[in-house]
């Protein structure tokens, strides 16, 4: 395994969850603040950070599993029904932020908006189609293994 890879993708990872956290946590304080700027904010601004707190959870909640699942490529036993768990719990997570994001369209439209909506929904489905080929890929490795 390519070490220099596999440091880089666990910070980014690691980098990711702690300042998602971050930003999470200060979305009403950040809107307070950017709402005197952007109107459809401070006119929405309760609404806005409702909208925008649940995405951040649960685009942490994606990155949690991903850093989960990366500690079992790291052992190099990837293949594993904790990683066919992760993969569905990040498809729900993805088909989350694709539903709040399609109400914030109640309050303003923008074309990325509507990107953000595609974009997750298709992470979800590619989800939950890459948890059953690692189900699979689990199966024959619990075969394989019961036949040594």
């Amino acid at each position: 395994m390519n070490t220099k890879l596999s440091k880089f993708t666990k910070i980014c990872l690691d980098f990711m969850f702690y300042c998602g956290i971050i930003v999470t946590a200060t979305v009403p304080i950040s809107f307070k603040f950017l709402g005197k700027y952007y109107p459809n904010i401070g006119n929405n601004y309760l609404s806005m950070c409702i909208i925008f707190m649940l995405c951040g959870l649960a685009a942490l909640w994606i990155i949690y599993y991903l850093r989960k699942m990366f500690r079992t490529v790291i052992a190099e036993d990837c293949f594993v029904e904790e990683n066919v768990t992760a993969l569905k719990r990040m498809g729900y997570a993805s088909f989350i932020i694709s539903i709040i994001t399609v109400i914030r369209l109640f309050f303003v439209v923008t074309p990325a908006t509507l990107m953000i909506i595609l974009v997750f929904f298709i992470a979800g489905l590619f989800s939950f189609v890459l948890a059953q080929v690692f189900a699979q890929a689990v199966s024959y490795k619990q075969e394989n293994d019961f036949t040594i």
